[in-house]
């Protein structure tokens, strides 16, 4: 299948040769000319063959911009999927705008950080059916193999919803470890803590992804002395206790995972270290170095 991507980033860039791997032709635009195979969003659409498919993964500042733009230049039965940290309630809008000239258009909450090349993405979709249908070859070629890592959430806005849920959780899971690293860090009992969270890795309930990526970063540096405690926030975090809020639903975890990160712009705090760790090994965010 042909699809087009917008922004070549740490993910867009590796989703196009996971894709192309695969067998798909992707032909990607990008700001910096080092990485685009188009000068343009004009030259991007003119490579496409009707119908076109076009995957937006641009930082949320810019989304609303590069969906306008590419609105010029595309087509009726086009679509375009969003597949970056966007609020959900910017998608039914922007379906709106893209459905008065025949667009389509879908929400995609994607996991997998700087592993989804080799790992395969967790793709959570939000749009209508006959759409999801259209793209399932991308979609399966970008998902892990086997029977999870990819769900049809819902309508339009569905998809960034679930994602932003995802995020919340995902908080509220690297505060947890980065609080009982802390607490082994100041014990004057354990004198081995990496080995501690390297022996949690089998046979533990608390093992996970997370805490192999935990244990990668002390292996690297086993006092985490390298890094600040600052972790920043991108949004998905606060969104999900508005929700809270809105709801009624108590997010006591995911609210004080939030509330820590901010705490971390204030002192160098030991949990937060551990925070910023996990986030450059999963995600490739940049570290605030010591």
């Amino acid at each position: 299948m042909q699809l087009g991507i917008v922004g070549l980033g740490r993910m867009g860039g590796n989703m196009r040769e996971r894709l192309r791997a695969a067998g798909h032709e992707v032909i990607g635009f990008d700001q910096d000319p080092q990485v685009s195979d188009v000068a343009s969003l004009a030259e991007l659409a003119e490579k496409l063959e009707a119908p076109r498919a076009v995957w937006v993964m641009v930082p949320a500042g810019v989304t609303e911009a590069t969906i306008d733009g590419l609105a010029e230049v595309l087509s009726a039965g086009d679509i375009v999927i969003d597949g970056g940290n966007s609020r959900f309630s910017d998608d039914g809008p922007r379906a709106e705008r893209l459905d008065r000239q025949g667009i389509g258009y879908l929400d995609v909450g994607v996991s997998g950080g700087v592993w989804g090349r080799e790992n395969g993405y967790a793709l959570m979709v939000g749009g209508a059916q006959e759409h999801v249908d259209r793209l399932m070859p991308i979609f399966d070629s970008l998902k892990p193999a086997g029977e999870y890592g990819f769900v049809h959430a819902g309508p339009v806005g569905a998809g960034h919803y679930a994602k932003m849920v995802h995020n919340g959780i995902e908080y509220g899971l690297m505060h947890a470890y980065a609080e009982g690293y802390e607490l082994l860090a100041k014990s004057e009992l354990v004198t081995n803590v990496p080995g501690v969270f390297k022996s949690w890795r089998e046979g533990t309930v608390v093992r996970s992804w997370l805490l192999d990526l935990l244990d990668r970063a002390l292996d690297e540096d086993p006092e985490l002395a390298s890094l600040r405690g600052y972790a920043e926030d991108t949004g998905e975090g606060r969104w999900t206790v508005d929700e809270g809020v809105r709801l009624a639903v108590p997010l006591n975890v995911i609210a004080a995972a939030l509330f820590a990160r901010f705490a971390s712009r204030q002192d160098d705090s030991p949990a937060m270290k551990a925070v910023a760790a996990l986030r450059n090994q999963f995600g490739g965010h940049a570290t605030h170095k010591n």
